[in-house]
């Protein structure tokens, strides 16, 4: 290749647009069902309301950043309980690969956000604009005159409100819904809130108006994840070739070679929201969303040909297929050793995590010693450690907690700002109370390096208690 030659040849291929045809089927109104159902829940659940008590939030699920907590309906996550996100999280993995296994990208097929709000988005466009050929021809057409920009406008301006209310949506999560929405409009919200709002609806107007199936393809790392969990037995969008070819149009036909039952009509090709030829085989790029099976199907039934020929398949029934045998049962590939472990541990960290959630306790401590000193020995001799210790009180009404030790004998509790051994905690709060510890000078603590002793807390008005073990420092002679 010449210098010249070199200058002109571009390593970028510029996008070119998919514009999805209408297509109708089992697996388009199952997406129809679950776009409905998540967008559903992602709008509506901020306005359910829980009652939770007159010193609690009535919102059912709240994200309360500014007294750490977080609320789902009757479950109340403290900051120090964030095992069980994290433990929802590595569900949530689990889980996707456990579907991933078994019938491939079904996840960004149905319910990934970037698809939802995608087929939302195309929808509308298919509403003002026409179908794919209509959309085409406007595409097409150079000039921008009245009847262009008045659809463009239109569609804009309705994709601009879905991606507000998206961002809209996000916030209300983190505060009374509500009040935030009246605050927001009256502009009286925090300037968080209107940047978050401001950067959701760009990327959800971008992403899901004009990005699309690029964000599939470039943005997303699960493409390139997806192969390590998918076997031979994995359920995957496919086309049967062996039945299909030759097509109608290929040369082996015209050379006189008896056709396949693919008629080269390109349904599956045209209804593809990433712009894909299942029949080249299976690619990075397909989302697994199926509607090349609805298309696929359709046109089969209108020549007479049995349906599925693209169709959910895996590459282990090939064989038998070639042969004229019939593919193994569903569940015979959902159901081996590889999902059966994916659900297994799934199933161990959902039932850990509620058992954790079922047992936890209504008041808790955390202990921490105050070693600047280590400890102080007072005008009688005696030894003296600090301590500092928050109390955590779960339940709906304020709980006077007893503060005791457990050990030597000889040790006795000081509480700071109060004469008594227990102290008042506020219903649904923690407090911090330093404690003082001490053992008279000619003790076994006082005369120990270090002694081993436990705080208890009781709960005064129901017996209920919790402990947490710490050191004792003496003078160690």
């Amino acid at each position: 290749m010449s210098h010249q030659d070199s200058e002109n040849t571009s390593l970028y291929a510029a996008r070119e647009p998919v514009f999805p045809k209408r297509v109708s089927g089992k697996f388009r109104n199952l997406k129809w069902v679950i776009m409905i159902v998540t967008l559903g829940i992602y709008y509506l659940v901020p306005f359910i309301r829980w009652d939770r008590g007159p010193a609690l939030p009535d919102q059912a699920v709240l994200i309360d950043m500014a007294n750490r907590r977080f609320y789902f309906f009757w479950i109340e996550i403290w900051p120090h309980e964030f095992y069980f996100v994290a433990g929802l999280l590595i569900m949530a993995g689990l889980g996707l690969f456990l579907f991933t296994s078994a019938a491939g990208r079904v996840w960004c097929g149905y319910a990934c956000p970037q698809t939802v709000w995608t087929d939302l988005f195309i929808a509308v466009e298919r509403w003002i604009e026409g179908d794919r050929n209509a959309r085409l021809r406007l595409h097409r057409q150079k000039k921008m005159d009245l009847r262009k920009l008045r659809l463009r406008l239109t569609k804009w301006t309705i994709w601009f409100i879905i991606a507000f209310a998206t961002g809209g949506a996000w916030i209300i999560y983190f505060a009374d819904a509500p009040t935030l929405i009246r605050d927001f409009f009256t502009l009286q919200a925090h300037p968080i809130a209107y940047t978050t709002v401001g950067i959701l609806t760009a990327t959800t107007f971008f992403f899901g108006g004009f990005a699309r199936e690029q964000i599939c393809i470039y943005a997303c790392p699960w493409p390139r994840i997806q192969a390590a969990m998918l076997d031979e037995d994995s359920l995957t969008v496919g086309y049967r070739e062996w039945r299909g070819e030759p097509r109608k149009h290929s040369d082996a036909v015209k050379a006189g070679e008896p056709q396949g039952d693919c008629i080269d009509c390109m349904a599956c090709v045209n209804v593809c929201p990433v712009g894909i030829d299942i029949r080249d085989g299976q690619q990075m790029e397909c989302i697994t969303c199926a509607l090349c099976i609805d298309a696929c199907d359709d046109i089969m039934a209108k020549i007479g040909k049995p349906r599925g020929l693209i169709d959910y398949l895996a590459l282990s029934d090939e064989p038998a297929e070639r042969a004229g045998k019939p593919p193994r049962a569903a569940w015979k590939h959902v159901l081996r050793p590889r999902t059966l472990l994916y659900t297994g541990l799934w199933a161990f960290v959902g039932v850990a995590l509620l058992f954790a959630l079922f047992i936890r306790p209504e008041i808790e401590l955390t202990v921490s010693p105050v070693r600047n000193p280590q400890f102080v020995t007072l005008s009688d001799g005696s030894i003296r450690n600090t301590y500092d210790i928050r109390l955590r009180n779960k339940h709906g009404d304020d709980r006077p907690f007893r503060i005791s030790v457990k050990g030597d004998g000889a040790l006795r509790v000081d509480l700071e700002g109060t004469v008594y051994d227990s102290v008042d905690v506020p219903a649904n709060d923690q407090i911090l109370q330093r404690v003082y510890v001490i053992a008279p000078g000619g003790s076994a603590p006082a005369q120990d390096e270090r002694s081993e002793f436990r705080f208890w807390i009781e709960d005064i008005s129901n017996g209920e208690r919790a402990h947490n073990d710490t050191v004792f420092f003496g003078r160690g002679q």
